[in-house]
């Protein structure tokens, strides 16, 4: 029955969901992160190259894992008929619940990438693709000009937005790390209160300085 057992295992099709899903099992069953590829894959009995059809190293896999969790809540608000009839203000509101949905479902793992690891926030390279996929769908789906007053500020008002957001996001996320309140309650008032207050001064003038602090932190945390 054992030699039954490994034999179908080995046949089993290997994808890059599997190998995402065995990584972060790693990492909360063993509080540590693999040391490389190759220990990594020893340890699921996987043929490195096996490993090198779908990622090019554990970097790049640690950032599919976020641009996974980006896409499954962009699927989720692309369900909602409705959504592109909202005010920007709306948007952001739904942008921001969907995300933190997803997130707390892997609240364990999220932890442990940005907070409990050696360089958590001060390194935020493994969201790098989920930062491309969260500007361009802020860009394209909600600063679609209803912010901007006149178009002497329009270049300005939609770059604005989107780093603005960025920013925000990221307050967010630091302030939902350290939540402890029930059903993360607290973070939910703050995504209403901060969302309100931003799309308020966007409405009312064009933050160049904004965008350009946002610029100068993206390019220090990612050196």
């Amino acid at each position: 029955m054992e030699t039954t057992k490994k034999t179908t295992a080995k046949k089993k099709k290997l994808d890059d969901t599997t190998i995402i899903s065995l990584y972060m099992n790693y990492v909360l069953e063993k509080n540590e992160e693999p040391k490389n590829v190759y220990s990594f894959c020893k340890e699921h009995k996987i043929d490195e190259t096996e490993f090198y059809t779908f990622f090019g190293s554990l970097d790049a896999l640690r950032q599919e894992i976020w641009a996974k969790f980006f896409e499954n809540a962009e699927a989720s608000i692309q369900k909602e008929e409705a959504f592109t009839g909202y005010s920007d203000k709306n948007k952001l509101l739904t942008l921001y619940f969907t995300l933190f949905e997803i997130l707390t479902l892997n609240r364990s793992y999220v932890v442990f990438a940005l907070k409990e690891n050696k360089e958590g926030l001060k390194n935020l390279q493994s969201l790098k693709q989920f930062r491309s996929h969260f500007k361009d769908f802020v860009k394209n789906e909600i600063s679609s000009g209803s912010t901007v007053i006149n178009e002497k500020i329009s270049k300005f008002t939609k770059p604005v937005y989107v780093e603005g957001a960025w920013i925000q996001f990221l307050f967010l996320l630091k302030f939902w790390l350290d939540d402890t309140s029930k059903g993360f309650e607290k973070t939910d008032v703050l995504i209403e209160k901060s969302v309100n207050t931003v799309v308020d001064l966007l409405d009312t003038k064009p933050l160049e300085s904004l965008f350009d602090l946002g610029k100068f932190l993206w390019k220090e945390k990612m050196n």
